[in-house]
């Protein structure tokens, strides 16, 4: 792949049209959410879509996100059905994405879907992801903006060091609220299964929808995005569960702790959800293996201890 000077646009008007444009004519822009960073194309130009895969080294398997910019315009390529309307009535704009089939006459390119029939489809709540929606005026496919099984980036920066001059643009609208990815719920069948945890608590689900949701066998083929056994994993090793550091590790604390750098010195895991891709990439800087204090298995939590295990599972 060739090197090109990757374009740094901010939020006015005049560069989130840039930004579109250039995702309209086929360009590869990351954009900023409330979760991580996106890598954008075109979800309806299969060439733009190969080219996230190809410059991402993502697997051709690992199915995207489509991005849009309301909830009509995801009913135009799925078919909606009411526990998709109470969901997104209750969270849209925000860190849910919802799997649903695909409509007839939906334009998306396959590779999307990695050939599944059904699509991920969500509706961002950061006000610059949403403008730049409406400039594009269709759906953007948009995995995290990094090299493929690395850590998320929640900052413009984090973007750069790992695919500037590899993509056209980044729009930086300074770091993500949220920091991890979407909780990913599959409504494609009899009952709502929990894909992937993320952002969105599934405890708030079940208090919406009334019920207990059903959680993915991890042995299941991959429907969705974030499912891989190893990924969002920095460079060094990471040992998870760590009441204090080994000799020659840093330890990334939670709570009241001795440590290197901490999630939340409170305990607060929307706090430390927000912290935990940048703290990782501060710690993976200083070249050396990774401990993490235990976080509780509840909340937001759920989410962190799912990266943090993705983190630390063995490399293929």
């Amino acid at each position: 792949m060739s090197s090109q000077n990757t374009e740094i646009l901010g939020t006015s008007d005049q560069d989130l049209r840039r930004a579109a444009d250039l995702l309209k004519a086929g360009q590869l822009v990351s954009f900023p959410t409330e979760t991580v960073y996106g890598l954008g194309a075109d979800a309806r130009n299969g060439e733009a879509v190969a080219a996230v895969y190809e410059t991402k080294g993502r697997p051709s398997f690992n199915p995207l996100i489509a991005h849009v910019h309301s909830t009509q315009a995801a009913q135009e390529l799925v078919q909606w059905n009411s526990v998709a309307d109470r969901l997104a009535k209750a969270f849209w704009p925000g860190p849910l994405t919802l799997v649903l089939p695909l409509r007839e006459g939906h334009g998306i390119s396959g590779l999307v879907t990695a050939g599944l029939s059904t699509l991920a489809v969500r509706v961002p709540a950061q006000p610059t992801a949403l403008r730049l929606l409406e400039h594009v005026g269709g759906p953007v496919a948009a995995p995290s903006a990094n090299p493929s099984g690395r850590i998320s980036p929640t900052s413009a920066a984090h973007v750069l060091a790992g695919l500037s001059g590899k993509i056209t643009a980044v729009v930086d609208d300074g770091p993500c609220s949220v920091g991890v990815e979407s909780t990913i719920l599959g409504l494609a069948g009899p009952a709502p299964v929990l894909l992937r945890p993320g952002g969105l608590a599934a405890e708030e689900i079940e208090t919406v929808l009334g019920r207990s949701l059903v959680q993915r066998d991890a042995a299941d083929p991959l429907t969705a995005p974030g499912q891989l056994l190893s990924h969002y994993a920095p460079q060094a090793s990471v040992r998870l569960n760590a009441s204090k550091a080994r000799e020659g590790e840093l330890l990334l604390g939670f709570g009241p702790m001795n440590c290197d750098l901490s999630l939340s010195e409170t305990g607060d895991l929307a706090q430390a959800a927000a912290n935990l891709f940048d703290h990782l990439h501060r710690l993976d800087a200083k070249g050396c293996p990774i401990a993490v204090a235990p976080i509780p298995e509840h909340g937001l939590g759920v989410a962190i201890n799912d990266r943090l295990r993705r983190a630390a599972a063995p490399r293929s």
